[in-house]
């Protein structure tokens, strides 16, 4: 499950720190661990503003995407290079799969992968052909804002000490749209030119659940709810709607009349997926956004009563549901 992150306020000059982290099979509950060492050095780090951690989302994502916030780019530069990170390295080497992609993204005023789902491209350019690198990247840039479902990208340059490689966060609305845009002839064309100024570039995914599909009722949200709270407002409203269709309409309408099982289970499921990401969790995220969304001050207790509150949702639909006619 993601970390929740824990909000401050965003100064102008605050930069993001992303790492893609490849971690060996077996060990994601260890590096889990690690990871909440880590988060406790940070709480008490000059500079330091919050953090989030994604998990895994194989097949499509396959690393852990650590997201963290400082006040400056010296603050975040100073955390990279502390003895206290430094050491947490060191701990945990022998259960990583290769090398970290560290990535540095000067904040602005937007949330950080706000999209279902980003393309982290690094290209590591040539000396002396930066210009060439950033015209080409202006023309592919125009042209992958003509795509379905594009959200808006981030060109950050190389950072001494840092990070050799050009970066780019390149946010889709789906997996679909971005892809049709990865392998998009007009890509592979431009993506032909790339050898006379470019060394290697690498391309991951990145994927942030259910985001879409909440709203908050905060005028600007920092980050999208934990991902173990969009889990248990999904099955909120999943489940009963599920047994609320089928009782009263795949049952009696669908298969009472011949449909096949098959495609009767098929029409469901695409009636209540439209449903609960046009109506059904926009609603509950806005009624329940006082839990999703809580102040640093109040998040252990409001996450504990929230949590009480949606078991109770569940049992209450349990003993519900059980007095209907079988």
């Amino acid at each position: 499950m993601a970390t929740p992150p824990r909000v401050s306020a965003v100064p102008p000059s605050a930069v993001t720190l992303v790492t893609q982290t490849r971690v060996s099979p077996s060990h994601d509950e260890e590096f889990a661990r690690w990871q909440e060492q880590v988060n406790h050095a940070l709480a008490h780090f000059p500079g330091y503003l919050d953090h989030t951690v994604l998990p895994p989302h194989p097949p499509a994502q396959v690393d852990w995407v650590v997201v963290q916030r400082f006040a400056s780019n010296e603050t975040a530069r100073a955390w990279l290079q502390s003895e206290q990170r430094l050491r947490l390295l060191n701990t945990i080497q022998p259960l990583l799969v290769g090398q970290d992609d560290l990535h540095l993204f000067t904040d602005d005023s937007e949330p950080k992968l706000p999209a279902p789902v980003t393309a982290i491209i690094s290209i590591r350019v040539q000396p002396g052909q930066e210009a060439a690198f950033q015209e080409w990247q202006r023309r592919i840039a125009t042209v992958e804002a003509t795509f379905e479902g594009f959200s808006g990208y981030r060109l950050e340059p190389p950072v001494p000490g840092v990070q050799d490689h050009w970066m780019t966060m390149l946010r889709f609305d789906s997996d679909a749209h971005l892809d049709a845009w990865l392998n998009s002839e007009q890509r592979q064309q431009l993506l032909a030119e790339t050898p006379r100024f470019s060394f290697e570039s690498h391309t991951r995914k990145v994927h942030t659940g259910f985001d879409s599909w909440f709203t908050s009722g905060q005028r600007t949200a920092v980050e999208p709810p934990p991902v173990w709270k969009q889990n248990m407002i999904v099955l909120l409203v999943l489940f009963p709607t599920v047994f609320l269709f089928g009782y009263f309409v795949q049952t009696p309408l669908l298969l009472g009349r011949g449909v096949p099982f098959w495609l009767a289970l098929f029409l469901a499921n695409a009636l209540i997926t439209g449903l609960l990401g046009w109506y059904f969790v926009p609603w509950a995220s806005r009624a329940l956004d006082w839990w999703l969304n809580p102040t640093p001050a109040t998040t252990p207790r409001v996450n504990w009563a929230g949590v009480a509150l949606i078991v109770a949702l569940y049992g209450l639909c349990l003993l519900v549901f059980s007095q209907f006619p079988s």
